[in-house]
């Protein structure tokens, strides 16, 4: 068996959890670089119990990644046994067979304790092994219609960026692969740690909302123009309630059909995206100005600091002075 050794990569040798990247022909580069990016890269700040990395050839060479380049892995398949994370980054296509040497390998994995994750289409990868039947998964909004199609007991949801299930990780479209490798990072080493790779990577640590946004749509006809103009006119003026009636009435719609089409619109109810709004004005400000943080809770809306201190345990998994002090300026991060 190969035994692993630190990645080039690292110049700091560590001893925590070991995440195995699987590595095959027609290798998915963007989401490769995502497992690499987040669980390879030297983090001595982390300290010695940080995550080690490897790569795994699944098949004989020569090994081709998307855009030309050529791959050497770390080893084999068989640093599959060691892992305790294996990080499907994308297939081959939603069509290809999955070997059953790799399903088998899988699986064994996660009988004795591994967690598994896939990323984008690697999710018909996990799909193949049965570990997903019955459960809630993930994967870009243009494959999900053909996942859920070969794999009819699978709960497929075509508008989060990822879910989970008794240690089985699906994520969404290639960078929602972000996402979810950090949602592992902060499961494993907490808010802090999974803030501070967010933040060397220059994304936010926990992005509201879901892929829905990003579903292709027509443009809007004429007449849905008054829903642009509302989107706008809330964005505006946040303090005010915005109840479903009261924005149906702005746009002379019932609403009825008013909650169809801004569905249609948005991918999110009116509810959802007023507050999501409503948070990412709070995230303004709380970096950026010196207002208080029961100010900033009145300012977009949410009425109360026990309102906001709720949506940002939701969303973000920690209060507003704790988001303040991490991402504020210094003129603002102490108020």
């Amino acid at each position: 068996m190969t035994k692993i050794t630190p990645t080039v990569a690292s110049a700091h040798a560590t001893t925590g959890p070991l995440v195995v990247a699987p590595v095959y022909d027609g290798l998915c580069t963007f989401e490769f670089s995502i497992v690499a990016e987040v669980f390879g890269l030297s983090r001595p700040e982390m300290g010695p119990g940080w995550y080690r990395f490897a790569s795994a050839a699944i098949e004989p060479g020569p090994l081709r990644a998307h855009g030309g380049l050529r791959v050497t892995a770390d080893g084999g398949a068989d640093l599959l046994e060691q892992a305790d994370l294996i990080v499907m980054a994308g297939w081959k296509g939603v069509h290809v067979p999955v070997p059953d040497e790799l399903v088998q390998r899988l699986r064994k994995a996660w009988a004795r304790g591994a967690r598994l994750a896939s990323i984008c289409s690697g999710a018909f990868v996990l799909a193949a092994t049965g570990l997903l039947d019955g459960r809630r998964a993930a994967t870009h909004w243009r494959y999900a219609k053909a996942l859920q199609a070969a794999h009819p007991s699978i709960d497929v949801d075509a508008s989060v960026l990822y879910a989970e299930g008794d240690r089985v990780f699906t994520s969404a479209g290639s960078a929602a692969g972000i996402d979810l490798m950090l949602h592992i990072v902060r499961g494993d080493f907490g808010v802090e740690a999974a803030n501070s790779v967010a933040r060397r990577l220059v994304m936010p640590p926990h992005r509201s909302g879901g892929q829905a946004q990003f579903i292709e749509r027509p443009v809007p006809a004429d007449g849905d123009q008054r829903l642009v103009q509302l989107l706008d006119q809330v964005r505006a003026d946040l303090q005010a309630p915005w109840t479903v009636d009261q924005m149906a009435s702005h746009v002379a719609m019932s609403p009825r059909t008013f909650l169809r089409r801004f569905v249609e619109l948005t991918g999110q109810s009116p509810g959802q995206w007023v507050t999501a709004e409503r948070m990412e004005h709070a995230k303004r400000l709380l970096e950026g100005s010196a207002l208080s943080v029961e100010r900033i809770a009145t300012e977009v809306g949410l009425g109360s600091l026990q309102a906001l201190r709720h949506h940002f345990q939701q969303q973000l998994g920690l209060s507003p002075r704790d988001y303040r002090a991490t991402f504020g300026r210094p003129q603002s991060a102490g108020v």
